[in-house]
């Protein structure tokens, strides 16, 4: 366990000098609005070691020196979290970074595949995930513990070089790079406070409610972090649907909603929260949010969108890919509506030529899909 900074200087440069290494992190936010960083796991092809970002006095600076290495190759599992937390702490995005569990749905092993069933089948290894939901912030850590973080990055560098390897004898490395680009931009982790009502304006359609969703929403999200403390310790999200539809303009009308304690419409959150409400209904009609238009769905659709389905899995099955990794249905509704104009990811790249180039001629009267001995093939026509 590395707890000193000259130790963490000395493995980081050592594991500098391979082609990758792998990560994974153990960390709390179930009482915090960022994530508390309890332990970071590294391996490279012949190291492996712990580092407890808790100790006294330990600088992390040559963990994120290496997080930025250009040199080295960083592989995790379902990275998101684990780069929201570098990001977080470092102010950085680890460069460059190879993601598994989009790899392996690349390589056909199913949607959302999960580590321990990666393992599983690559290595034919059983992980205990007994120690999963310990409290990781408690010292000292127990030999069970350690042995459950280690094994999450040893296993991973097997699991690493079976999909490159796989990749790229199939000549998919390349199908990669867009998905990777994405987890490997800042945007992806700096979602600003006046963005957060985002995630929650899908149940309001009013104009007026949805400006007063946002305010509220920018309002809790800089609280929250101002005070790191989850969403939900400072407002509910019920509370600010209920705020967006009643449009309590003073802390009277505040304290009438049914979803706010008693007596907080007196505190200073109270008094924000009116702030907020009022600024937002004083907004000039043309600069309120509106939601979005939903296009005209020719008549027909619906059926076409079926037909998409049955392609898409169909190809899926006989190319080994994760049906999502190559289209949602949002992509097929836009396909069977707009044909070859729709703007969407199926239409471009590997996934038109895997895909998107049959979808639009099964729209078009170009394929057909035909059940022969017991099974769905597509057929030109």
């Amino acid at each position: 366990m590395i707890e000193t900074t000259a130790a963490l200087q000395d493995a980081c440069a050592k594991l500098a000098q391979s082609d990758f290494i792998t990560i994974d992190t153990e960390f709390l936010r179930e009482t915090t609005f960022w994530p508390e960083l309890c332990l970071i796991q590294m391996a490279s092809p012949d190291m492996e070691v712990l580092v407890d970002p808790l100790a006294k006095g330990l600088d992390l600076a040559p963990f994120f020196e290496l997080m930025a290495n250009p040199a080295v190759v960083k592989v995790f599992h379902a990275a998101r979290q684990d780069i929201e937390i570098v990001h977080h702490l470092g102010k950085l995005v680890p460069h460059p970074i190879f993601d598994t569990q989009v790899a392996a749905m690349v390589c056909g092993f199913g949607d959302s595949v999960s580590y321990d069933q990666l393992v599983s089948r690559i290595k034919n290894v059983h992980i205990d995930k007994s120690s999963r939901f310990t409290d990781w912030s408690r010292r000292p850590l127990s030999e069970k513990q350690l042995d459950y973080a280690l094994a999450d990055v040893t296993h991973l560098r097997d699991v690493y070089l079976a999909l490159k390897e796989q990749l790229e004898r199939e000549g998919r490395a390349l199908w990669l790079t867009e998905e990777m680009a994405i987890l490997e931009n800042p945007s992806t982790y700096d979602l600003h406070p006046d963005d957060a009502w985002q995630r929650l304006k899908a149940r309001l359609r009013k104009p007026t409610e949805l400006a007063i969703l946002k305010f509220v929403a920018a309002w809790r999200e800089r609280e929250a972090r101002s005070r790191n403390v989850p969403r939900s310790r400072v407002l509910k999200d019920d509370a600010i649907y209920e705020i967006a539809q009643q449009q309590p303009k003073d802390t009277e009308a505040l304290g009438r909603l049914r979803t706010i304690p008693k007596g907080w419409e007196r505190s200073a959150s109270g008094t924000a929260i009116v702030e907020a409400v009022n600024a937002a209904l004083a907004l000039p009609k043309a600069d309120m949010p509106h939601p979005p238009k939903h296009a005209h769905v020719p008549e027909g659709t619906a059926a076409a969108v079926e037909l998409l389905k049955v392609l898409l899995k169909l190809i899926s099955d006989k190319q080994g890919v994760a049906a999502k990794v190559i289209a949602n249905t949002d992509d097929l509704e836009r396909i069977a509506s707009e044909g070859e104009n729709a703007n969407v990811a199926a239409l471009s790249g590997w996934r038109k030529e895997l895909f998107g180039d049959t979808a639009l001629k099964l729209i078009e009267g170009g394929v057909a899909l035909r059940f022969v001995n017991k099974r769905v093939e597509a057929v030109e026509l």
